[in-house]
């Protein structure tokens, strides 16, 4: 890359956010940042400002905006600080931004990863729930934009990593995508004993430092189905070739399968730092600041498959993927919202671990909507998704 490149991070005060401007701090010549954005965390926010210096920050929340702003004016830093989603579309569209980090956690990343798209940016994607609400819409705006959509999810990184340079050839060439996954905190524990999990419990994972909802969704498998979900529309293979097996070391981030039976791999130690450093500079490869694999430290490398009978009653969130890809369109949006209705729930303590799988379960098959056309359809299906889970949630409690 000769020129440097003009950086927007949506959500930097996340774990995602954090590790990007860590690998671009080590970059300083080859990355500049035009924008920040948070929902609420004004002291981060504040902090990061103050060593990054991005030309823009921005707050969803209007009183956490007012309250950065003046802060950022008593330090005098030079920042301009805006609030609202609206304000989130601004500096992911805006024409001096050559690349998008989407880090922001649930549907409320779609907006603006759909705005970036449209202005045909760079947009690494580790907001899967844009691909998982936005499908075939949010896939449309990417290729009327023009937009290079790169994957940061360090499953689907791997598969990126692991597929041909042309990507014409993939259905041609590829038999099946092989997702791995850790099988989070609870893969031995015993499936009658889940309703008594507590949220701690489902927050500390074994091998990746996440935040809280998507901790939970690791426990549940939840995060796989949506990462299943994602896989569909990213590499526009079937529901058919995709695959989930449980890898718990994290070593191996996931496989292709060809059609000669030779698999391709991607191999890495489990540091989220190393699919975003890909991300921004793909072609290329920059570094990352992740510990090196040591080949003579690894233990054994082991599989487990997901239809073994206790996975099944451990993961039963898992299945809903294929259910929802081979559904109505919308189902995928409706099992999202669903989902982050029931992880809130969750962890505020209104229902136990075993009952987020309930009500997903239980708004899925209570809700009928219309294709989604555009992004208006896809918010106003959101929504009433969202209020048709907390009318299920009710009858859990």
């Amino acid at each position: 890359m000769n020129k440097q490149q003009c950086i927007t991070i949506l959500g930097s005060t996340g774990s995602i956010g954090t590790s990007t401007l860590d690998v671009l701090s080590r970059h300083p010549s080859q990355y500049r940042i035009h924008a920040l954005t948070a929902s609420s965390q004004v002291d981060l926010m504040l902090s990061q400002c103050a060593r990054f210096k991005p030309e823009v920050a921005v707050m969803v929340q209007e009183l956490a905006g007012r309250k950065l702003a003046e802060r950022v004016q008593a330090e005098g830093l030079p920042v301009q600080v805006l609030w609202g989603a609206a304000a989130l579309d601004e500096v992911a569209s805006a024409p001096q931004v050559d690349a998008v980090m989407a880090a922001i956690v649930g549907a409320a990343g779609l907006s603006p990863c759909i705005a970036a798209a449209r202005a045909g940016k760079r947009l690494m994607l580790a907001n899967k729930e844009a691909l998982v609400v936005g499908g075939d819409v949010f896939m449309r705006a990417v290729r009327e934009g023009g937009a290079l959509l790169l994957p940061i999810d360090s499953e689907h990184s791997a598969i990126f990593q692991s597929l041909p340079e042309d990507a014409s050839s993939w259905q041609r060439r590829v038999q099946k995508i092989i997702l791995t996954a850790s099988g989070g905190p609870f893969r031995t524990r015993d499936p009658r004993t889940l309703r008594d999990v507590t949220p701690e419990q489902a927050c500390a994972h074994p091998n990746w430092v996440m935040g809280r909802k998507i901790s939970v969704d690791s426990a549940t498998m939840m995060n796989k189905a949506l990462e299943v979900i994602e896989a569909r529309y990213l590499f526009g293979l079937l529901p058919d070739q995709l695959e989930v097996v449980i890898h718990p070391q994290s070593v191996i981030h996931s496989m292709v399968q060809y059609r000669d039976h030779s698999v391709v791999a991607q191999l890495g130690t489990p540091d989220m730092r190393v699919p975003i450093a890909y991300g921004l500079s793909w072609p290329e490869r920059i570094e990352s600041g992740a510990a090196a694999l040591d080949f003579h430290a690894l233990a054994a490398m082991t599989f487990e498959a997901m239809d073994e009978p206790e996975h099944v009653l451990r993961f039963p969130g898992l299945r809903l993927a294929w259910e929802t890809l081979r559904g109505a369109p919308g189902s995928c949006a409706i099992l999202n919202a669903a989902n982050e209705v029931a992880v809130e729930a969750f962890l505020n303590k209104r229902i136990r671990f075993d009952q987020i799988h309930e009500l997903n379960r239980a708004t899925l098959d209570s809700l009928v909507c219309t294709p989604p056309e555009c992004l208006d359809d896809l918010l106003a299906l959101d929504v009433r998704s969202r209020q048709e889970a907390e009318r299920n949630l009710t009858c859990l409690m």
